[in-house]
């Protein structure tokens, strides 16, 4: 039997090299170390290495035949524990019960109404007589085709039976006026954002250990109030206007933003312009429904002389509209991680916008204050000249300037 000093010896070499050498490499290395020692070398090895016996002994076998073990397998074919989805059959099915408790109708399932985690899994499947582990719960889901996965919205609803042929029509009319040179907008009104030293959703860098502090909780400040920011998107140059106001969403104050918008931006792109196309909603402000929403385009019309086009989105379809994907978007990517602490960082944060595909955005404060509720008359409305597509009136539309 070699001495003690050889044992250490041999422990010292191993620990240099364990790290480079894979399953079958120690078993091989352990045995060449072993068959150099001669008598009791087996045992030396085993006692510095840690190594079984029978592991090394397989080593020296393997020694002699290289040929018995081909050099991509780390063990002969059937060596090895059996997988436990082979020891206990039943255990895929019983998984697979388990997680799609509610798809196939279990009202008995245990975890019906539980968090369905791989340790949560486990022990479920524990308690009735299998024998898994976590890791091994979540190596099987991947086999069967289970991936982490979050909610996702895709399922509008009761679908309007005319909701593609509006798309249609909608896409049809931007055509025709970007065609002509006439402007077509896409319109909306953001998220109301409350102001104040108030966590917002993202990240930022900031210095290792140093995050920006804000308040614990995010009860709105009734003196700062809330910014309402209401977007104008040029659907044919790629740029817009958001006028970000302190008051109420109304048909009013979105009517304001769109004249704004045509004031300072559109005016000077579509110098020759006979008539406006805006794609909107069907709800909120901008809703085909409100009457103050129509009074006040005729207003526009008669300020203007442009002939004013609406096209509404059908019900339930407002994710359609390509203000929402174009412009809303950037905005909450560029402000990510930055308390809205004041009406200027968010009029500044809107402003400075950009994407690599040229978005270009300019952002205004209105600092009126918008009537809620405001009453149109009936013959208030009876002076708005509409004039109402054959195709769908009640959403598509033109509004007359006054003669």
């Amino acid at each position: 039997m070699p001495s003690a000093n050889v044992i250490e010896w041999i422990r010292e070499k191993y620990l240099v090299v364990i790290t480079d050498l894979d399953e079958r490499g120690r078993r091989r290395w352990a045995a060449a170390e072993a068959r150099s020692l001669g008598w009791g070398g087996i045992s030396a090895v085993a006692q510095a290495t840690g190594l079984s016996d029978r592991t090394i002994r397989t080593g020296i076998r393997e020694l002699d035949d290289p040929d018995a073990l081909p050099s991509t397998r780390q063990r002969r074919p059937g060596a090895g524990r059996r997988c436990r989805e082979d020891e206990q059959p039943k255990l895929v099915d019983a998984l697979e019960r388990l997680v799609e408790s509610t798809t196939r109708g279990d009202p008995m399932s245990p975890l019906r109404w539980t968090c369905k985690s791989t340790r949560t899994l486990a022990k479920e499947l524990n308690r009735q007589r299998f024998t898994v582990s976590s890791t091994k719960v979540g190596q099987l889901l991947l086999s069967q085709g289970y991936r982490l996965q979050s909610n996702r919205k895709t399922v509008e609803g009761k679908q309007h039976p005319d909701r593609d042929a509006q798309f249609q029509h909608i896409a049809k009319r931007v055509r025709a006026l970007q065609r002509t040179g006439q402007p077509a907008i896409s319109v909306d009104t953001k998220k109301k954002e409350p102001l104040g030293n108030m966590k917002n959703p993202g990240k930022t860098y900031r210095p290792q250990g140093h995050p920006t502090k804000v308040n614990t909780h995010d009860f709105p400040d009734r003196e700062l109030g809330k910014a309402v920011p209401y977007g104008v998107y040029d659907l044919t140059h790629n740029e817009a206007g958001v006028s970000v106001g302190i008051s109420h969403d109304t048909a009013e104050f979105a009517v304001t933003a769109i004249q704004r918008w045509w004031t300072k931006m559109g005016k000077k792109r579509y110098s020759s312009a006979k008539r406006l196309l805006i794609t909107a909603d069907s709800g909120g402000s901008n809703s085909p429904r409100t009457r103050l929403w129509r009074w006040e385009l005729q207003r526009l019309a008669n300020k203007t002389g442009l002939i004013i086009e609406v096209c509404h989105y059908p019900p339930g379809t407002s994710k359609w509209n390509k203000i929402e994907h174009r412009l809303f978007c950037h905005i909450t990517r560029n402000w990510q991680g930055v308390p809205l602490e004041d009406l200027t960082i968010v009029v500044n944060l809107i402003g400075s916008t950009k994407t690599e595909e040229g978005l270009e955005v300019h952002a205004w404060l209105d600092s009126r204050q918008y009537e809620r509720s405001r009453k149109i008359t009936d013959a208030q409305l009876s002076e708005v000249r509409i004039k109402r597509n054959k195709f769908h009136g009640d959403w598509n539309y033109e509004i007359l300037p006054s003669q």
